[in-house]
């Protein structure tokens, strides 16, 4: 299979899979509650049943409001075509690397938080000062949690990256390795906005921080947001399964290889899922002051991740 066919497979799996990541955990969570829930497909039913209705614009909006979901959607999939899901091949590794993705999210964040001012609403000026509070808090943790990788790969391509870590398994006990895991999960959790940072479940105006930068959004933008939020979460937890834990992903493009990679990203995308539904059963989500502390362990735990590898290193 040649590189460029490989992007577009890997791309492809992740925009689709992405929707039905969140109905798994949904579907999770109401099983663990004693409760029939939804269908796993139920978000993909929610995005198609958006997509054909009207879209709904305030007369004080700019038409910035018009061109923030498409461009959310393209840098969202822009992402998901720099990401190693299947093989350690570079792909379009030329064309971007770990810091050009910390950009696209970092673009994603302010296009959102302009949106949710074009309103001229209170809760979306809430929503949007909330969200780039905690995103300053949580983007350095994320950098530098990688970054302890990206010293012992050489290379800032994520792709390289992945392969390094796979071909030196006694490293992945390691204290440097353990304490940048487990500092990406939590930023992750703050950048997805599960449980404990943020509540997608909820629509409580004064407690949303996600959730409230689409409050003034329907229609087909509402859609198109949706959809590239799930796009997005399901990255940020491909990031983890393919860097940090990189079992069974294939150092090439065989057929059979890429068959396994395929199976073993799943496994862990269900084991990510069971985890995050049984946290949110038996977790109540932190007030929104005690946020900023959970970001701060993160940002010490990628600290001290970083700064023992430097020091196992010399």
């Amino acid at each position: 299979m040649s590189d460029a066919l490989l992007v577009v497979g890997q791309t492809v799996l992740l925009v689709l899979l992405a929707p039905l990541w969140a109905g798994l955990v949904a579907a999770m969570k109401a099983r663990l509650q004693m409760r029939q829930g939804s269908p796993v497909w139920q978000r993909w039913r929610d995005l198609i049943k958006l997509a054909a209705k009207e879209t709904v614009l305030s007369e004080d909006a700019s038409p910035l409001a018009r061109v923030v979901p498409y461009a959310v959607l393209a840098a969202s999939f822009t992402v998901c075509a720099l990401t190693p899901v299947l093989s350690t091949r570079d792909g379009l590794g030329f064309a971007g690397d770990l810091v050009m993705i910390v950009a696209l999210f970092a673009a994603v964040r302010v296009l959102l938080s302009l949106l949710a001012l074009e309103a001229g609403t209170t809760f979306g000026g809430m929503a949007a000062s909330r969200h780039l509070a905690l995103s300053a808090l949580g983007e350095p943790a994320m950098i530098m949690s990688v970054f302890t990788l990206a010293i012992g790969a050489g290379s800032t391509q994520l792709a390289r990256i992945s392969a390094a870590v796979a071909t030196a398994p006694n490293e992945w006990l390691s204290p440097s390795h353990l304490l940048a895991l487990t500092a990406m999960w939590l930023v992750v959790l703050a950048e997805i906005g599960r449980v404990p940072v943020d509540n997608p479940a909820t629509h409580l105006e004064l407690t949303m921080v996600h959730e409230g930068l689409l409050l003034d959004t329907s229609g087909r933008h509402l859609a198109l947001l949706e959809w590239a939020a799930h796009v997005r979460t399901l990255v940020l937890l491909t990031f983890v399964a393919n860097l940090f834990v990189p079992w069974g992903i294939a150092p090439s493009t065989a057929p059979a290889a890429l068959g396994v990679a395929l199976v073993a990203w799943l496994a862990k995308l269900m084991l990510f899922a069971l985890i995050i539904a049984v946290t949110e059963s038996v977790t109540a989500r932190m007030r929104l002051f005690r946020v900023p502390e959970f970001l701060g362990m993160a940002f010490l735990l990628a600290l001290l991740a970083l700064s023992t590898d430097s020091m196992l290193r010399r």
